[in-house]
C-alpha cells in the first residue's frame, strides 16, 4: 500500500512538472547548475586555481574599504558590514572564488562522480591560501591609503581575536560558515545582477555586522589591523585559524549541504549511475544543462 502511494505521487509529480524526475523540477534545475559549476571548480587547472583564489582575497579586501568608509561616516557595524558585501558582490561578478563557497558546489560534484576527493582537497587547500595571500598584499596598500581608518581596524581585529573558543565564539564561527554557504546556495536559484547584489549585501550584513567568525574574511580585517601597526603577532592569527577554519567547515557541510544532498538524493544517484555507466565525465543531468 505505501510502495503503491509513493508511486502515485512520483506519477503526479511527473505529470505536473516539466521533467520526469523524482522532485520539484526546480530543485532538478538547481541540482543540475551546482553540480555542472562544481565539477568546473574542480577541474580548473593550477593557474586558474590560483589566480581566482587570488582575486577572491583582493575583492574580500575591496569589501574591507567600502565597510570602512562606512564605519568612519556612520559608526554603524550593520551598515558597515552591508557596505562589506559590495566586495562579495565583486568576488561573484568577476568569477573569483572564495573559501566556504566550495562547501556545497564541488561536494556535489564529487559525490555525482565528476571529480575526485583529492581534487576538492586542492581546490580548498589552494583556495584557502590565495585568499588569505590576496588579502594580506591588497590591505597593505589599503592602509598606506587610508591611514585615518587605524583605530577602528584595530578595534575590529582584537574583537575577533580576544575572547578565543567558548560557546558564543564557536556558534559564531558555525554560523558564518552556514550563512556562506546557504548564499552561495541562494545564488544557483537565479543569475539576476540584482539578485546577486542582495545576496552579496545580505551577506556582509549577517556575518560582518553581526561579528560572526569567518576565517577568510576576518583574517583580512586582521591583516589590515597588523599592517597599521596594531600588535597582533602572527602566531595568535594562526592560532585563530586553526579553530575557526574547521568550525567554519562544519557550519556549511553538516548545516547546509547535508541536508541539501538528502533532498536531491535520488537525482544524485541517477546521476552516479549514468556517470559510472558513461564514463566520458559527463552524466545526463549535467549533459542536459549544458545543451
Amino acid at each position: 500500500m505505501a510502495r503503491r502511494a509513493q508511486q502515485a505521487d512520483a506519477e503526479e509529480r511527473s505529470r505536473l512538472g516539466d521533467s520526469d524526475e523524482p522532485v520539484e523540477d526546480e530543485l532538478v534545475a538547481e541540482f543540475r547548475s551546482t553540480v555542472s559549476e562544481g565539477a568546473e571548480r574542480l577541474h580548473r587547472t593550477w593557474r586558474a586555481l590560483i589566480i581566482t583564489g587570488l582575486f577572491g582575497g583582493i575583492d574580500v579586501a575591496l569589501g574591507l574599504m567600502a565597510m570602512l568608509a562606512v564605519l568612519d561616516a556612520t559608526g554603524s557595524k550593520l551598515l558597515g558590514g552591508a557596505a562589506f558585501g559590495i566586495g562579495l558582490f565583486a568576488l561573484r561578478l568577476a568569477h573569483s572564488e572564495l573559501f566556504t563557497e566550495d562547501f556545497l558546489l564541488p561536494i556535489n560534484a564529487v559525490l555525482a562522480r565528476h571529480g575526485t576527493w583529492a581534487q576538492l582537497l586542492r581546490l580548498w587547500a589552494v583556495t584557502l591560501v590565495t585568499n588569505l595571500a590576496g588579502g594580506w598584499l591588497f590591505t597593505w596598500i589599503l592602509v598606506a591609503a587610508f591611514p585615518r581608518f587605524e583605530d577602528v581596524l584595530a578595534s575590529t581585529a582584537a574583537g575577533y581575536l580576544e575572547k578565543g573558543p567558548t560557546a558564543e565564539t564557536v556558534a559564531l564561527a558555525l554560523l558564518a560558515g552556514f550563512t556562506i554557504t546557504l548564499v552561495t546556495r541562494m545564488g544557483q536559484g537565479s543569475s539576476e545582477g540584482i539578485v546577486t547584489l542582495a545576496n552579496a549585501l545580505l551577506s556582509g550584513f549577517l556575518v560582518v555586522g553581526l561579528g560572526m567568525l569567518h576565517g577568510a574574511l576576518n583574517s583580512v580585517v586582521i591583516f589590515a589591523a597588523m599592517h597599521a601597526g596594531a600588535p597582533i603577532p602572527y602566531t595568535q592569527w594562526l592560532v585563530w585559524m586553526c579553530w575557526v577554519i574547521p568550525l567554519n567547515i562544519v557550519g556549511g557541510l553538516a548545516i547546509i549541504t547535508l541536508p541539501r544532498l538528502v533532498r536531491t538524493a535520488e537525482l544524485l544517484r541517477r546521476e552516479r549511475a549514468v556517470h559510472g555507466a558513461d564514463g566520458d565525465g559527463h552524466g545526463c543531468l549535467v549533459r542536459t544543462a549544458e545543451e
